[in-house]
């Protein structure tokens, strides 16, 4: 485990009206929340779609035909960088405005908090967290909670 503050930089870029969608620094603030002690500095970007571009993505990427409510894309440094040279690039997260929106109110969950979850999770999916198993999935699940509890928020997997 890493202590001490991470240094970060996220940067969001919305690819549709900000309407409802959360501000830029709830979801730097969501990322630090995830990185605090496992990584001392990171940069990565957080993009907003729609529900078009977000179906495209998840088509291209990974083969499935929807808009999915988060994307990972953890980043693909080259080998045989120089000594000395550090690139805390830790990848591209991309969160699907429509999709989250409609899981929120389907799930009874507060908006923010679902936006919170998601970003969460995507983060860990870029540190190389996975759920493809049971095992595997308990682990990152109870690692979720654990953080969005410190955040104040509830957990995102209690159904009801």
């Amino acid at each position: 485990m890493t202590q001490g503050p991470v240094r970060l930089d996220v940067s969001v870029g919305y690819a549709l009206p900000r309407a409802g969608i959360p501000a830029a620094v709830s979801f730097r603030k969501w990322v630090a929340a995830a990185l605090s002690g496992r990584i001392r500095e990171a940069d990565l970007a957080i993009r907003l779609v729609d529900a078009k571009e977000g179906r495209a993505l998840n088509r291209h990427y990974r083969g499935r035909d929807y808009a999915t409510n988060v994307l990972s894309f953890p980043a693909d440094l080259p080998e045989g960088l120089p000594e000395g040279v550090r690139l805390p690039l830790l990848g591209d997260l991309v969160l699907c405005a429509p999709v989250v929106a409609r899981e929120a109110r389907e799930q009874g969950k507060p908006l923010a908090a679902h936006y919170a979850h998601l970003t969460v999770h995507g983060t860990l999916h870029l540190l190389g967290w996975d759920h493809g198993n049971d095992v595997e999935a308990e682990a990152m699940e109870q690692l979720e909670r654990e953080i969005l509890a410190g955040l104040g928020i509830d957990d995102p997997y209690r159904e009801g």
